[in-house]
């Protein structure tokens, strides 16, 4: 038989309970309050994580002036640049070099054309435009990105003025960052290890149903951008001259033979439909910068932080001149000047 116990006797023995306890606490905090809890203060390791902004701006200097390779901005330590603002007004501006040298490099794992650089092609005029990661605010001056380009002891960036443009005219910047700052794609930690490189083809010529590499990176990593500039060479008639937009993009993740396909379509890749037909566009995922129907040309951009492609065993990414449709070419497609840059996390 169970012993019952008196329920009376319960609720005292809990408020005397409770009583002796706040009594206790008031006594160790020296009050008649119950103390609020102190943070204690952080240790040498907590400390060396704390996230710290850094900075460097360039207001009308001409260090471009010569066209050697100027150094904007120098800074030791361990993080990610969270942004870069530019601002320049001459004729090829556009073709200025961005470089950014990580944890001492020789060569930069990052050397980009300002205008690809920041997703547009053929020196497009059109501004304003732009979205939380990426933009053109003047012509040709002002244009931002927020590339979250992480380092482990250094970063360096500089910037050279293209010999095809006129010298003499000042340079403005703004490149800022974080220390400690973790990167994320779509919600996920990358490793510390991470970086970020810039995988590039230069006005490679493309036959009819060439398939290209965008990039061919070995080891572990993330797709994070990529950006297109085309060009049909020559005119196949019955307004044709932009169907190399029917290409499908393909990533072959790991070393796989087969293809995972990305697109039907190259326009549908950066979110456009029936080759663009309703003009340009700029969001956060992706942009059409550029379009001239007449001399066959196009560019775009195309954002993968949250529309992820993880990698555990390489990545080659691929696009194509055309494509075939039922084993048959789809339209008359032009040979084609390609000219992408594909931005990969990788570690």
């Amino acid at each position: 038989m169970k012993r019952q116990t008196h329920p009376r006797r319960i609720r005292l023995f809990d408020i005397l309970f409770a009583s002796a306890l706040l009594s206790w606490l008031a006594t160790i905090s020296g009050s008649g309050t119950i103390a609020a809890e102190v943070p204690a203060a952080p240790s040498a390791t907590d400390a060396a994580n704390i996230p710290r902004t850094f900075s460097t701006v360039g207001k009308e200097k001409f260090l471009l002036n010569g066209y050697g390779e100027a150094e904007l901005m120098h800074h030791e330590g361990r993080g990610c640049l969270t942004h870069m603002w530019f601002g320049g007004d001459w004729a090829g501006y556009d073709k200025t070099r961005l470089r950014v040298y990580v944890d001492g490099e020789k060569l930069p794992s990052i050397d980009a054309e300002l205008g690809l650089g920041h997703g547009y092609g053929f020196g497009d005029s059109q501004a304003p435009w732009g979205s939380e990661k990426l933009g053109k605010t003047g012509n040709p001056s002002g244009m931002y990105n927020a590339y979250k380009i992480p380092f482990g002891k250094s970063i360096r960036v500089t910037a050279q003025r293209d010999k095809g443009s006129p010298d003499g005219a000042p340079f403005w910047w703004i490149v800022r960052g974080t220390e400690n700052l973790p990167i994320t794609i779509a919600g996920l930690r990358l490793p510390d290890a991470a970086r970020l490189k810039l995988h590039k083809l230069d006005k490679h010529v493309a036959q009819p149903l060439d398939e290209f590499n965008l990039c061919d990176v070995h080891g572990s990593g993330a797709l994070y951008q990529v950006t297109i500039a085309a060009r049909g060479l020559n005119d196949t008639g019955g307004g044709d001259g932009i169907s190399y937009l029917e290409a499908c993009m393909r990533a072959y993740i790991d070393g796989a033979k087969e293809a995972v396909v990305l697109s039907s379509g190259l326009e549908d890749y950066f979110l456009g439909t029936y080759y663009f037909n309703r003009g340009r566009y700029a969001n956060g995922m992706a942009g059409l910068t550029h379009l001239d129907v007449a001399k066959r040309e196009f560019s775009a951009y195309r954002f993968h932080d949250d529309d992820p492609v993880f990698f555990q065993k390489g990545l080659r990414l691929t696009c194509r001149c055309g494509e075939l449709i039922n084993g048959k070419m789809s339209h008359k497609t032009p040979v084609t000047e390609f000219t992408t840059y594909a931005w990969v996390y990788e570690w």
